[in-house]
């Protein structure tokens, strides 16, 4: 079998060989670590690389696909999405586990292949009777691909609701957003429905000019480009914390339930405890300070601190600590014995883990940068 390097072919093989070797190290990786998060990253990266597989091939020289296994099952896009899904959700949750009733989501891509394997195990001439006479004339080819648009669409809204409901959750928990940052699950969510802006786009001005097979590169061309960014900036995205985070039902009714369950006087209370303890112990000066250890520390749940910081305060988790940290930051800028500290370092020293969180949190805070606080009047 003879493959042809080409200006087509060559950048879709090379998107493809990286997929592969870097679902290895992801699996590697997962086993070693435990992560169920690896496991399915892998997967998901196998996914892509047979999303364009039959271009690479194609522009290749190679026709087995539309020769030996005419009809057989080309690609994974029914379970592309679910598998963007679940990859988040074992993010989002160190502790998430397959389900018996999880295979429900697999069930779209069970029908299309079982479809095909039994077309195609008819033989040849069957498949192209098939063909000619069942599959394309009465638009089941056109059913496929309604339901592969349909999955896309709900998975990616489920992808992205739950995408939101962390984004919200974080702040009730983490003192420090820096290590369980956003913006690689942010990213993540947006390459893929960029994928499938652009391959549905394709798909419509094919249907519309009739453009030749060569004109379906450049969404390819994409997708093993996607292969690339996806390999390189989820191996780096790590999972410093153990995260534990389980939608059951949306943020603001956990928080409205859990102050429903205390009376005023509850709440007093445990507000003095814990204002006792941000200035005896100054907890505020730890960089990944959490909700939780305030919690065990106080000897009381998540729950009941999270509910006297919302009512008493206003603010989420994060927007109280960083209070604290802000309100040392303007005390140790009049110290002159940190004159010799910059201003970041002296955000350091306060508990800020990074620069960005540090202005962003200050100038919240006081409406100005840490440098404009600092200027001299006049």
């Amino acid at each position: 079998m003879h493959f042809d390097l080409n200006l087509y072919s060559t950048p879709l093989l090379f998107g493809f060989a990286q997929g592969w070797i870097y679902a290895v190290l992801f699996w590697i990786r997962g086993w070693r670590h435990e992560r169920l998060s690896d496991i399915l990253f892998g997967l998901l990266l196998v996914a892509c690389t047979f999303e364009f597989w039959e271009y690479m091939l194609g522009f290749g020289g190679v026709e087995i696909l539309w020769k030996e296994l005419e009809f057989f099952p080309r690609n994974f896009s029914l379970l592309l999405p679910p598998l963007v899904w679940f990859y988040l959700k074992s993010q989002f949750n160190s502790d998430f586990r397959f389900q018996l009733s999880d295979l429900r989501h697999t069930l779209p891509f069970v029908v299309f292949a079982l479809y095909h394997i039994l077309v195609f195990a008819q033989g040849p001439v069957f498949v192209e009777y098939w063909k000619e006479n069942i599959h394309f004339p009465i638009g089941i080819v056109h059913l496929e691909q309604v339901l592969i648009f349909a999955v896309q669409v709900v998975y990616f809204y489920k992808a992205y609701r739950l995408y939101q409901q962390y984004r919200y959750w974080t702040p009730l928990q983490f003192s420090g957003t820096g290590s369980v940052s956003f913006r690689w699950f942010r990213n993540f969510t947006l390459v893929f429905l960029a994928s499938g802006i652009l391959s549905w786009s394709i798909t419509l001005i094919d249907l519309w000019f009739d453009l030749d097979f060569w004109h379906d590169w450049w969404d390819e061309l994409f997708n093993a480009g996607l292969i690339y960014y996806l390999c390189i900036a989820g191996y780096a995205q790590t999972q410093p914390r153990r995260l534990h985070f389980e939608p059951e039902m949306d943020a603001d009714q956990q928080e409205v339930n859990r102050q429903d369950k205390m009376s005023e006087a509850e709440m007093l209370q445990w507000d003095h405890l814990l204002k006792q303890l941000m200035h005896a112990e100054k907890p505020y000066l730890e960089p990944e300070l959490t909700i939780a250890d305030l919690a065990r520390r106080l000897q009381t749940n998540v729950s009941v601190l999270s509910a006297v910081i919302n009512k008493i305060y206003g603010k989420n988790f994060n927007d109280f600590v960083n209070a604290f940290r802000v309100d040392a930051v303007k005390t140790m800028m009049k110290d002159p014995e940190v004159a010799h500290l910059s201003l970041l370092g002296i955000g350091l020293e306060c508990g800020f883990n990074s620069k960005s969180t540090f202005n962003r949190a200050f100038k919240k805070a006081t409406g100005k940068s840490p440098s404009g606080f600092n200027a001299p009047s006049g």
